[in-house]
């Protein structure tokens, strides 16, 4: 409508000037008005603002409505299975849809006989109530429930929901328990060193008790089934079950997810987690030293979360998991990133948590825009290649900047969690900087927000395996090749320098080793991993690389930081296969071969000895770096690899000679 302004000075009514519309030449004069509203009420006008989705497949030749019905009912039924407790014939009522909702109404009930029958203690206040599933969500649902009923939980100004974990803003490795039994005795590693501490199933079951009534107990829950590992020969189907918008949101990034067809055809999960993180222990119960307990049962193929809800726990338990899973059928479960050239070149990058601010650098430099991003933390290698365990990646955010990590910094959108961070009340915006609640601050995006990841996320088989340290005590040279035993004794060792925040209590970097560069989350013994990976690099003609992030020209305290830069330099010449034709020097005590030049990087910071003024304190504290690897090494003595003991022999010649 073209408003023309007045109507050459003729006066309507009080005086205003007439206001009139002429229709030009060019234009239409549009009329808005339109038939009525066909709705007699608001509640039916809301009505018609949100249309059902429809089943795509039918069910074993049910179609229409009645196949929905069919297919909810055993969803539910599956649901209540799960919810079942040990005390109680039956699992509770569950029901899909949200209690606050007029529309969720108790459509199909399940009242679901879980294998284990017990007899009937008691007929308790719980069997007269109904349990709202909330059942795999959008993430556009999941923000409402979030914001609606979860206290510190805010639309952030880029669209990612800032959220807090509560107490534990980190995970707590010494609260984690594995059931000890006839199917893990043998089979997992046990005792001093190990990640592995044990339970008995009696216990597991006390606290699996204990997290099931507690999430029966709550009007609604939410359940997310989803999937690990993108090979779809090896996928694990896994089932989340949780009190937290927050929680279903992380796991919905964090996994693999179905399509609306695989999520219809899902059945009974391979793996289930009880996540009742709101809720403690009872500090009194065998085996609890805290009020936190997260507990793995594997001949259950259950994992219990009680006393700590920082979503971390669920995403490492599952890998956990795929440590024991996976080798089973001969595929090496890796902590590790990886990514993929143009053309083809694929690379693993193992190193400890964190990114290049604080910490080795796994997740920014697997995350190149450059190349294909398969994933930033966990893999499988296999037959077939390499595969991503996870559908999503996790960052760390303290000091984050568009300018240093500008494809993570670009994926904390609508979607993303954000993990205690701290931002401005009035517009939203986040301080990365900012270490108020934790300095462990963190973002969950589902990996296709970032624009180079491939999807499906595998790749064929590594030409290039690389173990970044962050060496704290900066005598590490910024780059090395390794032998193939040289690789085998630094996947084992898995040296960095643990940083501030990432677990309860630790302020201060200080040197650490982590076989395979996840010991936390390994279940065999390291040397089972690296024999596997040894294997895998000698068949398939892969090169190992040892490239420190850490310090140069001093420790940590006197050196400064190597530049993102000038890592990303040496990154770049082991994908091109530059480095490969380089002239190479050998180190002292460790035994490296370094090279002499690497484009880009100046030629001084290559051999460590140069950038310290103070050639004593080096040679110092180089001897003791050795001495500290030397040490660690000696747990792993006794484990052979190798049918005849050579392998463990040449390991051991590839530490650090006095």
């Amino acid at each position: 409508m073209a408003a023309n302004g007045m109507n050459n000075g003729a006066t309507g009514r009080n005086g205003l000037a007439k206001i009139h519309t002429e229709k030009r030449a060019d234009e239409v004069c549009h009329d808005d008005s339109t038939t009525p509203m066909k709705a007699q009420t608001i509640d039916e006008l809301h009505s018609l603002q949100m249309k059902k989705s429809a089943p795509t497949t039918p069910l074993n030749g049910i179609q229409g409505p009645f196949a929905e019905e069919e297919r909810t009912k055993q969803q539910l039924q599956s649901i209540s299975a799960s919810l079942a407790s040990l005390t109680r014939e039956t699992g509770p009522k569950v029901v899909r849809g949200d209690p606050a909702s007029k529309s969720a109404t108790p459509r199909v009930v399940s009242h679901h006989h879980h294998h284990h029958v017990s007899p009937t203690i008691s007929v308790s206040d719980s069997s007269l109530k109904f349990t709202h599933v909330l059942y795999n969500l959008s993430p556009a649902e999941l923000y409402e429930q979030a914001i609606k009923y979860e206290k510190g939980s805010f639309i952030s100004s880029s669209g990612a929901i800032a959220t807090l974990s509560g107490a534990k803003t980190g995970r707590s490795p010494k609260d984690k328990r594995v059931v000890r039994d006839e199917t893990t005795e043998h089979d997992l590693w046990w005792g001093k060193g190990s990640p592995n501490i044990e339970m008995d199933e009696q216990t597991f079951m006390v606290n699996r008790e204990r997290a099931v009534d507690y999430l029966n107990s709550l009007d609604k829950v939410f359940v997310n089934d989803q999937f690990l590992n993108w090979d779809p020969q090896n996928r694990i189907k896994v089932r989340i079950v949780s009190a937290r918008a927050y929680h279903s949101l992380f796991m919905h990034n964090m996994c693999i997810r179905p399509t609306a067809e695989e999520l219809e055809n899902f059945g009974t999960p391979d793996f289930t987690i009880y996540n009742a993180g709101q809720f403690p222990c009872n500090r009194y119960t065998h085996y609890m030293t805290s009020s936190t307990s997260i507990d793995l049962n594997l001949a259950r193929r259950e994992m219990v979360i009680l006393g700590t809800q920082y979503a971390g726990e669920m995403k490492k338990g599952l890998f956990s998991v795929m440590h024991y899973l996976m080798p089973k059928r001969q595929i090496l479960s890796l902590h590790s990133g990886c990514n993929m050239g143009k053309d083809g070149d694929v690379a693993l990058f193992f190193g400890l948590s964190g990114n290049v601010s604080s910490g080795t650098g796994k997740t920014t430099l697997s995350t190149d825009h450059n190349r294909y991003l398969i994933g930033d933390d966990e893999h499988c290698w296999s037959d077939n290649g390499v595969s991503n365990i996870e559908g999503g990646c996790y960052a760390k955010c303290i000091d984050l900047s568009r300018e240093k990590e500008p494809d993570i910094w670009n994926a904390i959108k609508f979607g993303t969690v954000l993990e205690n961070v701290v931002f401005d009340e009035h517009t939203r915006e986040v301080d990365y900087s900012d270490k108020s609640v934790t300095e462990n601050t963190r973002a969950a995006y589902p990996i296709e927000y970032i624009p180079n990841a491939k999807i499906p996320c595998v790749a064929s088989h590594p030409r290039n395996v690389i173990l970044l340290a962050c060496d704290a005590f900066g005598v590490l040279p910024p780059v090395s090749k390794l032998t193939l035993a040289q690789t085998m004794y630094h996947f084992i060792s898995g040296y960095t320098a643990l940083v501030a925040g990432t677990e309860e209590g630790i302020k201060e970097p200080q040197a650490t080793f982590s076989a395979c560069f996840g010991a936390a989350f390994i279940m065999l013994h390291p040397t089972k991993y690296a024999a596997m990976l040894a294997e895998k690099m000698q068949k398939h003609g892969a090169t190992g690389w040892l490239v420190n992030t850490g310090w140069s020209g001093g420790r940590y305290g006197s050196g400064s930081r190597i530049k993102l830069a000038y890592t990303r330099k040496i990154i770049d010449a082991i994908h091109s296969g530059s480095l490969l034709k380089a002239e190479y020097k050998r180190t002292e005590v460790f035994g490296l071969e370094i090279p002499t030049a690497v484009e880009g990087v100046p030629s001084d910071i290559l051999e460590p000895m140069n950038t310290w003024t103070d050639k004593k304190a080096y040679k110092e504290t180089l001897l003791k770096l050795g001495g500290l690897f030397k040490n660690n090494f000696g747990g792993f003595v006794a484990h052979k690899i190798g049918e005849d003991d050579k392998l463990t022999d040449e390991i051991l010649a590839a530490g650090p000679v006095f």
